[in-house]
């Protein structure tokens, strides 16, 4: 190599070092791309279920991310449909014979195995066949009447983690006059996502998103858990229920709520995640269910960039996991 050559390949060098220095150098573990697909479009959300207009504001996101999201401040009531019913009060349509009802039109539903089930008094009357334990006894085998938390203080003493054992065996519902006809939620959302690196985000207690009527959108409900004291928590046919300290949620996508139609037949938007991806319904306007959807259960087209898919309302879950930086939700 002549001097000339060399000098040129020195200069190249010292060109590189300077760029890598202004940028942080190599030592940086920040793998994260930004997408240039924007998430949330305000007009998709009807006005009635926000307190106050969409904002944008400087936030953080869950990887350290500074940018812009948009500042959603939700009323907390559904916008489009109402809340409940719930649990059924007595199990027997005909006391006197002991026949159990069947109508599912007055009831909520329960989620168990992938399925959901009406709670009519066939199915609260068949629980312990259901789960094969003589425990599950919900309601009087003489009158029907279904252990219902039908006050604020059952309610509010039942619908904690470790249910007290004098709340064993209780159909637990809430009503919305006991979280003052709905609680605001502030959810953050950035207006461009920003795409892990690598991996994927666990869907923690922050919760999912929001759908387009308000409505949080939650992380999976601990069935476990509520199981564990012989108890059904109900939800409503719309996927959701009361929660005394963060209001009325969705657990499962039902079909109740807002939605945007897609020009082409994809799936229609329902809502959006708090990493910016919107999240459409399970199936297109044919019926059929999207393909290729990876472990978060999102995938890209050319229209809509990437994007997820809610699972059937039995799963007890609305997305698998965050394919980017997430926002918050408090």
């Amino acid at each position: 190599m002549n001097k000339q050559a060399m000098t040129r390949w020195f200069g190249l060098l010292a060109l590189t070092a300077g760029l890598l220095a202004a940028c942080g150098g190599g030592s940086s573990t920040d793998t994260t791309t930004t997408t240039t697909q924007p998430s949330v479009e305000a007009a998709n959300f009807l006005a009635a279920g926000l307190k106050e207009s969409i904002t944008t504001v400087s936030c953080t996101l869950s990887g350290g991310t500074t940018t812009t999201c948009y500042r959603i401040v939700t009323v907390g009531a559904p916008a489009d449909h109402a809340v409940g019913p719930f649990c059924p009060t007595n199990v027997y349509f005909d006391v006197a014979n002991r026949i159990f009802s069947t109508d599912a039109s007055m009831v909520g539903m329960w989620i168990e195995s992938g399925s959901t089930y009406d709670l009519t008094g066939q199915f609260i009357g068949n629980l312990a066949t259901f789960y094969g334990n003589a425990n599950w006894q919900l309601f009087d085998a003489t009158t029907g009447t279904v252990k219902v938390t039908d006050t604020q203080a059952l309610f509010e003493a039942a619908a904690v983690p470790n249910v007290p054992l004098a709340l064993n065996k209780y159909c637990v519902e809430g009503k919305m006059s006991y979280v003052g006809g709905g609680i605001s939620r502030t959810i953050l959302i950035p207006v461009t996502p920003v795409a892990l690196g690598s991996g994927t985000g666990a869907i923690g207690m922050t919760g999912v998103g929001v759908a387009l009527n308000g409505i949080v959108i939650d992380a999976p409900a601990p069935v476990a858990n509520i199981k564990a004291a012989y108890t059904i928590a109900a939800f409503d046919k719309n996927g959701g229920h009361v929660n005394p300290h963060t209001g009325y949620h969705y657990h499962a996508a039902t079909g109740s709520s807002h939605a945007v139609a897609s020009t082409d037949g994809h799936a229609a938007l329902i809502g959006y995640a708090l990493d910016g991806y919107g999240i459409h319904a399970l199936n297109d306007t044919s019926g059929a269910q999207a393909t290729g959807l990876d472990t978060c259960r999102g995938h890209s087209d050319s229209s809509r960039g990437y994007h997820y898919h809610a699972a059937s309302a039995g799963a007890n879950m609305f997305i698998g996991c965050f394919k980017g930086q997430q926002g918050s939700s408090n």
